[in-house]
């Protein structure tokens, strides 16, 4: 093989390497480009979340002063009995996963105490009583809130079914009077102030996470 034949094949195999070159850099930038836009939704349903919850938690501080409002002169009383079978405000878990698994289960262990609470005080209260719009809007943004969650964590887990729900339905009280009625309905809103309070907790350090990581993308790609 003479050195002009040898030089023809020296520029055909530098002209495929360059070819496979150029291939991967697309498929790099490709690859890339899918990476940074899950991170940007990541992100955008972490943050929409997470402003979600902060409403809720400031409608519930503000429900709770329309709820004692409504109850008469002993309404302080009321709020400071214990009560049992309320739904527990403490998210659990070492795995996100399972934080984000636990909070979806949290919420919806309250939807039967809320309508149990709304269905005591529309027997107490006034049909124009602004406790039951109020009890109305919490029920409304509890199942919003709920579905955000259950969205953000197939987002964030899309290999991951949610779990059900462990310890089978929520239970309620028997039959109460109406003392234990203006208790129960107190410590409910209560309780679920605080479930919202360690919600909000939870997502704010995951938003700063995950919207951090969007940044770093962002930057450097």
């Amino acid at each position: 093989m003479n050195g002009h034949v040898k030089n023809m094949h020296f520029q055909k195999f530098m002209e495929s390497a360059a070819t496979l070159f150029s291939f991967l850099l697309l498929m790099t930038a490709n690859s890339t480009k899918t990476v940074a836009a899950s991170r940007n939704q990541q992100c955008e349903i972490t943050l929409q979340t997470w402003k979600l919850t902060k409403l809720a938690q400031k409608e519930s501080v503000d429900l709770i002063k329309t709820y004692k409002a409504s109850q008469g002169e002993m309404s302080e009383l009321f709020c400071k009995v214990s009560v049992n079978n309320i739904p527990d405000p403490n998210i659990s878990g070492l795995e996100l996963s399972d934080r984000i698994a636990s909070i979806y289960a949290h919420l919806q262990a309250f939807f039967p105490h809320f309508k149990r609470v709304y269905e005591q005080q529309t027997d107490l209260q006034s049909p124009t009583s602004p406790l039951l719009t109020e009890l109305i809007r919490l029920r409304d943004r509890s199942r919003s809130l709920a579905y955000r969650i259950s969205d953000l964590y197939h987002n964030l887990f899309p290999n991951l079914p949610l779990p059900e729900p462990a310890g089978g339905p929520t239970t309620l009280p028997p039959p109460q009077n109406v003392f234990q009625q203006k208790v129960y309905g107190c410590a409910v809103l209560n309780t679920y102030k605080d479930l919202l309070s360690n919600i909000f907790l939870d997502l704010r350090t995951l938003k700063r996470k995950v919207c951090r990581r969007r940044i770093y993308m962002n930057v450097f790609f």
